[in-house]
């Protein structure tokens, strides 16, 4: 990447920070690098593609390497395909305005945490152009696996995300003693308990909304609450998230215990519990991992 000066990559950084700006969930990753290209412009270089790979440009694979820095330095994080800033990426754009400087110091901070890792590898000043593709092709397929995981889900019949989550249950040790029929919602959708009697432990209620662009209003979540009973413990599991309401009214209650489980969180807990979900129902959502070559950056 000898053609790509500390400098660019500096301004490429800021570039994109400055696009977060204000951005407290972020953008998705793409459209990240797409504003950064109409800001930035692009050298001859960028706009090259990889001789091996026709129709592959370097552009994107050059930011993504760029910013791998700012990562390890606490300032990005990168999640689910979405680019967020963090208040320290905030400090830095702000206090580093020099490009370069920035650059030294997201240098700096990243050498720091090769030092802390349990891997004490050195790293190239001038890395290869196989490794600063390798970065972008690996960040770019988790970003569409995980976008064809969301369509997936999103397009999944209620009923089946219902039996998914209850699937879920069981593979987590509990035991599940209802599952709503299909009609009119009534507010509970799965019931389980911690033993077959239920003599151990809180019952567990849970609500399953399969809303992939609407989230959970803070009426919805009271409503939910006033299902629960004395000693209950509610699950609620929206695939469209939270509003801001409802999410700071689900951390602050205190007699009635209920956990808001968003689309992130349940794939997480499908892949964790994955081996033990009964063979039949991990047809809801199969998944199979693929292995890359982790060339450590």
């Amino acid at each position: 990447m000898a053609e790509i000066t500390r400098k660019r990559q500096g301004e490429m950084i800021r570039t994109v920070f400055e696009i977060l700006l204000g951005q407290p969930e972020g953008l998705p990753a793409r459209e990240v690098l797409a504003k950064a290209e109409d800001r930035l412009g692009l050298t001859e270089f960028e706009a090259s593609d990889y001789p091996n790979r026709p129709g592959v440009r370097r552009w994107e694979k050059t930011v993504r390497f760029a910013t791998t820095g700012p990562v390890k330095a606490g300032w990005l994080v990168k999640e689910r395909g979405r680019w967020i800033l963090t208040p320290e990426g905030q400090a830095a754009y702000e206090r580093f305005t020099d490009p370069e400087r920035l650059m030294v110091e997201s240098d700096r901070l990243y050498r720091q945490w090769r030092r802390d890792t349990p891997l004490d590898a050195t790293t190239t000043a001038e890395p290869s152009d196989e490794a600063v593709e390798a970065v972008g092709l690996l960040e770019e397929a988790r970003e569409d696996a995980w976008g064809e995981i969301t369509a997936y889900l999103a397009a999944m019949n209620p009923y089946d995300l219902q039996h998914l989550v209850a699937a879920l249950l069981k593979a987590m040790g509990y035991y599940v003693i209802w599952e709503a029929p299909p009609g009119p919602d009534q507010g509970i959708d799965v019931i389980a308990q911690a033993d077959p009697l239920g003599a151990k432990g809180p019952r567990i209620k849970v609500q399953v909304k399969r809303r992939p662009d609407q989230p959970v209003t803070v009426e919805e979540l009271r409503a939910f609450l006033a299902l629960l009973g004395e000693g209950e413990v509610g699950v609620f599991v929206s695939t469209g998230g939270f509003s801001k309401p409802a999410d700071a009214l689900g951390r602050q209650q205190e007699r009635r215990r209920v956990t808001l489980i968003d689309i992130g969180q349940l794939f997480d807990l499908w892949v964790t519990h994955y081996e033990r979900i009964a063979e039949p129902d991990r047809s809801l959502l199969p998944l199979k991992p693929v292995h890359f070559l982790a060339l450590e950056t």
